[in-house]
């Protein structure tokens, strides 16, 4: 059929009928809430390149939590500023680590909420890197340990769970991370916990903002012998058929905005959930034009957020969730 007898506006008419036939709906169940938590006494100290977020200690983190709950979010995503770094990490699988003892926290304020651990060891290494640091002996080139990594990764997944983590979320690009997890998760007893996998987490300018809210800047050189290089989608299928293979139950695609892609490609190709992590850059450039009145920011991160759930994610980890929460209440008023 065509035009005239053909007229795709008669659907467009009225609000009712727009409402009627929107293909792709957004629901707060879907948002999880990334938290900085971090040592100390009645700290809430907001993040310069990220207006709106805070770093929390535990005892001013009940009202962020409460906050949370108030705007419909039901998943944290977890993040730590430990009281001391070294070399190895030691304080990422401590039972009395700040993102345990946030953990604990949370589930006796609010037993309800789903709370992700993101396991990885940048925040909590000197030198800010996601693994354990290897000199070659010959070169003295230094580089990440994948193998030796592993083993520090999987300590800090189980002390996550022992915490009451609901969800370990592994973030550190090793090869064989979600086997290693996995293998460790289930012969300490936690078999029944799930792995959201960073599958495809590529090295990217938008964590910026990110590196100074969570203080996990590397001390030398870069990241990207072991996060994936921006111009690669193949390699996301492989990276993501090998977490599959090894057991994760959830695949993530970060960045989210400049990989819609990636989202749709690992949607159509495997029958895990999706997560898209609408990241710490995204939301900074939105703030930052939205102050300057370039922007009408609602509108924005609306259509942010729709274009991810479109491309194929499940789950949107945001900083906006908070407020993408209450603007979707508002329109269902």
């Amino acid at each position: 059929m065509t035009f005239p007898i053909e007229r795709h506006r008669r659907l467009r008419r009225t609000a009712a009928l727009r409402s009627m036939v929107r293909e792709t709906i957004l629901h707060p169940d879907e948002f999880i809430y990334p938290i900085f938590v971090t040592f100390g006494t009645n700290v809430k100290t907001e993040i310069a390149s990220m207006p709106g977020v805070f770093q929390y200690s535990l005892d001013r983190l009940e009202e962020e939590i409460k906050d949370v709950i108030d705007a419909g979010i039901r998943s944290v995503l977890l993040f730590g500023i430990p009281e001391h770094k070294d070399a190895v990490g030691t304080s990422a699988f401590e039972s009395e680590g700040i993102v345990q003892q946030a953990t604990r926290a949370i589930k006796k304020m609010a037993p309800d909420m789903l709370v992700v651990a993101d396991t990885c060891l940048c925040e909590f290494t000197d030198h800010g890197h996601c693994g354990l640091i290897h000199h070659d002996p010959v070169t003295g080139v230094a580089d990440v340990d994948n193998d030796s990594s592993l083993e520090v990764l999987v300590r800090t997944a189980i002390s996550q769970a022992e915490a009451g983590a609901d969800i370990i979320a592994p973030s550190n690009m090793m090869d064989g991370f979600v086997a290693a997890i996995r293998a460790g998760l289930d012969e300490a007893g936690y078999s029944h916990i799930p792995i959201m996998s960073y599958s495809v987490k590529y090295a990217s300018a938008f964590y910026g903002p990110f590196r100074e809210a969570a203080q996990s800047a590397p001390q030398f050189g870069d990241r990207k012998t072991y996060q994936m290089d921006p111009a690669n989608v193949r390699e996301a299928l492989r990276e993501a058929d090998s977490d599959v293979t090894e057991g994760a139950d959830m695949l993530m695609v970060k960045p989210a905005l400049a990989y819609m892609d990636v989202i749709k490609t690992l949607k159509d190709n495997f029958d895990l959930p999706v997560v898209a992590y609408n990241v710490s850059g995204e939301y900074s450039m939105v703030k930052a034009a939205a102050a300057s009145g370039w922007i009408d920011e609602r509108k924005i991160v609306m259509e942010s957020l729709l274009g991810m759930k479109r491309a194929g994610a499940d789950i949107i980890i945001t900083y906006h969730a908070k407020d993408a929460a209450r603007w979707l209440k508002e329109e269902t008023k």
